[in-house]
């Protein structure tokens, strides 16, 4: 599978990346084996570049990568610091679109220390001693609202310069941020240059918002954009249907008329919406690879077939 390298490092990435969100167990429960089984599929596809997070199912998406990678050489790894993670209270039967996820607590941590101690979990739960790319996750008003201030004053003022060490001290190999809004992006890229950004549902077929500026932005700075939530969330892959989901909850009226506009253009030059959505998201020039995640191999195998 074609590589591509990650800004001015010496990061190289294959240009279809596995999304670990799945087996993490999001909206459904997964069984080990078949949470195995879809990372099997991916490894076999030639797909090396693998996207985990503490988010994901609190921790179980990656200690299930990291068992799967024990004994195999060659992968990429990314993870996502800015959550840190205990052992849980209480028992917890879901959190946050997860269920059953791994029995931990969490709280935000933006500055130097909670995020050197967010990677040290996440190696440990994969079982490594560095990562290639660390994302700040999830900072910006889309997760935190009005608290968002507070957290990107202790990401800048600590937090930033700490990715920076890291990565000179060589337990990086760059690091960059993993959210779902463009404005965030330009504020920190304001601050210090990124090596790379995984943004999720702003550089698809439906939201191209990203090209007004955050694409012209990243282009000048050598920044790399990693797309991920190529179906924004659902809409692009099932078409206006009831109860369709745009940004992880029911489409409004507006987003369905243009889903339907879109799926017609789509039927008049006889492609599906989904298939026109995944080349969209692989071959636009800003990409420099594009996330395909779920806990199903067939549909894996399918979408990597449409690609090709």
């Amino acid at each position: 599978m074609k590589t591509i390298r990650i800004g001015r490092t010496g990061v190289e990435i294959t240009r279809i990346a596995f999304g670990c969100a799945s087996i993490g167990n999001l909206y459904r429960e997964v069984a080990e084996e078949d949470a195995q089984q879809v990372l099997q599929a991916a490894w076999d596809a030639g797909i090396r570049y693998f996207d985990t997070a503490p988010h994901y199912g609190r921790g179980l998406s990656e200690q299930r990568l990291g068992r799967f990678l024990t004994g195999r050489t060659g992968a990429v790894l990314s993870t996502k610091v800015g959550r840190v993670l205990t052992p849980a209270a209480a028992p917890i039967p879901g959190a946050d679109s997860y269920v059953r996820p791994a029995q931990n607590d969490v709280h935000y941590d933006y500055s130097g220390d909670g995020i050197e101690e967010s990677l040290e979990q996440s190696l440990d739960r994969l079982g490594v001693a560095r990562v290639d790319i660390v994302y700040v996750h999830d900072l910006g008003t889309y997760t935190h609202g009005t608290d968002n201030d507070r957290h990107l004053q202790a990401f800048l003022g600590s937090g930033y310069e700490r990715l920076v060490r890291l990565k000179e001290a060589g337990r990086i190999g760059a690091f960059g941020l993993g959210v779902n809004e463009t404005e965030i992006c330009l504020q920190v890229m304001d601050h210090g240059p990124l090596d790379v950004i995984l943004l999720a549902g702003r550089l698809t077929l439906l939201d191209r918002s990203a090209e007004d500026a955050l694409v012209p932005r990243c282009r000048v700075a050598g920044t790399s954009l990693v797309l991920g939530g190529i179906f924004n969330s659902g809409i692009l892959a099932t078409g206006p249907v009831a109860g369709a989901t745009y940004d992880y909850g029911p489409a409004p009226q507006q987003v369905l008329d243009r889903v339907a506009a879109l799926q017609d253009q789509a039927a008049a030059q006889g492609m599906p919406l989904a298939i026109a959505a995944l080349h969209f998201a692989r071959d636009h020039p800003a990409a420099a690879a594009v996330l395909l995640g779920t806990a199903n191999p067939a549909t894996l195998r399918r979408n990597l077939e449409v690609l090709r």
